[in-house]
């Protein structure tokens, strides 16, 4: 960071009067501050690292309060770099900010394999800290876990699960799957049945896995209950929002089974429950029905909440939800994205699989790709169908994937219309207009709303005539005036 950089940084803190994701202000006007412990992990914990800006004072309404002694703080706060684990390396500027001394630590984010860094102190259970917003946290035991998992390549989908049986699981389905693994890896067939389980993730010492019990079992539930989905549908935008009957949900669903009988179930919910428009073709006359949503992109997003939603202990318990809002559907999925990936790169990067062994196996029984397409076709399909880019949310300790339907690019479209009255249409058609022409002209992408919405009504009022009045819906017909026949 230059003095410049200082500068800039110190007028954003000031104007704005916050602290941020990755800034931390301390005033350090009587002395260093004595426990920097908690920021100093949390910023060491997250990629983009993190700035302790010192000498702007937040209770003094973010004035510029200078500091103490310049060396001395530098020199305790290095003190303070040197009790985590592993040490951090703060990187110092200062500068003269209106007529005052500041100083900016920067602490860079430390490599995934060597979190948490936490104060020793206290210890990597109490010591480690996360940044949520501008607060400092301390790190839940999943969060602690899921840097352990990652960096010892640990995956739950492959532990055994002690209650359930291999008899528990269909027979007839698995016996399916390994004829078919063994007709890709003819090694395979050179096993006993104990040793191609073992090598397939299907069981530990015959006890099932949580892959093969999810793909497999008769049951999964009985053994595994909140390994779910939940769904509901909301009458509101909000949940707690009710119906005009007192009703919170229109409906309410838990769907269960194998991984494969889940996403159909959730699947046959969004449709039960999504609105569907009726357009006419004007070119061919043939109806279509248009859903809400593209179930493409649900089932995708659906597939990935089940494939790759954390299965460790500390998330069992927590089941897939989807929640359909009047004007959007969000698919939560239990734990944070796994590894290096980044909501920057979902659909760009190949990502380190979280749950490998089950990711194979549910390959076979719902017809995922498993070849990084998911995210693509969401994003493909939901412009396809003229909606807003679907929404990833990396959150503490969920990923969260939202669609809107096209209520927004509605509201737009009227606001839009709003500003362009009956007269400047009717001007705009003294010269026959097609469809498109009109739609174009209001900023509308949508003709058939336009026709529905501005056209028709007009034509009834005897203020647009057609072209081709004995043929209303010909692909050829145009509209003008009907002051200016």
């Amino acid at each position: 960071m230059t003095q410049s950089d200082l500068e800039d940084l110190a007028n954003y803190v000031c104007k704005n009067k916050t602290e941020t994701q990755t800034i931390e202000l301390k005033s350090a006007h009587d002395g260093c501050p004595k426990r920097l412990y908690d920021t100093l992990s949390s910023f060491s914990n997250q990629d983009n690292g993190g700035v302790i800006l010192f000498g702007i004072d937040e209770k003094a309404n973010f004035c510029p309060v200078g500091v103490y002694d310049l060396q001395d703080l530098q020199k305790k706060v290095t003190e303070q770099c040197q009790q985590m684990q592993p040490p951090v390396r703060a990187y110092f500027t200062t500068t003269v900010y209106e007529e005052k001394w500041i100083c900016a630590a920067e602490i860079p984010g430390i490599d995934l394999s060597d979190r948490p860094c936490y104060y020793k102190g206290a210890g990597k259970i109490k010591g480690s800290f996360i940044r949520v917003g501008d607060a400092d946290l301390p790190m839940t035991d999943y969060e602690l876990y899921s840097f352990e998992a990652y960096r010892k390549h640990l995956h739950d989908d492959e532990r055994p699960i002690e209650r359930a049986s291999l008899e528990s699981l269909n027979q007839e389905k698995l016996n399916g799957y390994i004829y078919g693994m063994k007709l890709e890896r003819p090694g395979l067939a050179q096993m006993d049945r104990k040793l191609v389980h073992e090598m397939l993730n299907i069981s530990r010492n015959d006890v099932p896995t949580l892959a093969a019990v999810l793909n497999f079992g008769i049951y999964p539930q009985g053994y595994l209950p909140q390994l779910a989905i939940t769904a509901v549908a909301i009458q509101g935008k909000e949940m707690g929002d009710v119906a005009d009957s007192g009703a919170r949900f229109i409906d309410n669903k838990r769907i269960e089974g194998t991984l494969s009988e889940m996403v159909e179930g959730a699947i046959a919910f969004c449709k039960r429950n999504m609105k569907v428009q009726t357009v006419i073709d004007e070119h061919t006359g043939r109806r279509e029905d248009i859903p809400e949503y593209p179930v493409a992109a649900i089932r995708e997003a659906v597939l990935n909440a089940v494939i790759h939603r954390d299965y460790s202990y500390y998330t069992e318990g927590t089941p897939i939800q989807i929640d359909m809002f009047q004007d959007r559907l969000e698919i939560h999925s239990p734990g944070s994205l796994y590894g290096r990936l980044t909501v920057d790169q979902l659909g760009i990067a190949k990502p380190d699989l979280r749950n490998p062994a089950l990711a194979v196996m549910a390959e076979s029984q719902t017809e995922a790709e498993n070849r990084y397409s998911g995210i693509p076709t969401m994003r493909r399909e939901m412009k396809k169908y003229g909606l807003p880019a679907p929404v990833f949310e990396n959150r503490r300790n969920e990923f969260v994937v939202t669609f809107y339907n096209n209520l927004v690019q509605q509201a737009e479209n009227e606001s839009n219309v709003a500003d362009k009255e009956d007269p400047d249409l009717l001007s705009f058609c003294r010269t026959p207009r097609t469809r498109r022409e009109i739609a174009d002209y209001l900023g509308v992408k949508t003709v058939f709303y336009v026709t529905s919405k501005y056209i028709n009504p007009l034509v009834e009022e005897g203020k647009l005539k057609m072209t081709i009045p004995d043929k209303p819906k010909s692909k050829n017909q145009k509209y003008f005036s009907a002051s200016h026949e």
